[in-house]
């Protein structure tokens, strides 16, 4: 679960990237955005491996 939180956090902390970027067309908040979006998608593999072992052990 903690990680499931980690995702969250991680995706609050990128709202206001995300629009600057897409408002006001800042290309470094673009940046900080998609390297935020990176590790939201190795947390979330993490999460599904984890979900996955845990369901094969019952």
């Amino acid at each position: 679960m903690d990680k499931f939180n980690q995702i969250k956090a991680i995706i609050a902390s990128l709202e206001e990237d995300a629009e600057k970027f897409y408002v006001k067309g800042n290309k470094a908040a673009g940046t900080r955005l998609r390297t935020g979006l990176q590790a939201i998608k190795n947390l979330a593999q993490e999460v599904r491996v984890d979900v996955q072992n845990q369901k094969n052990q019952e």
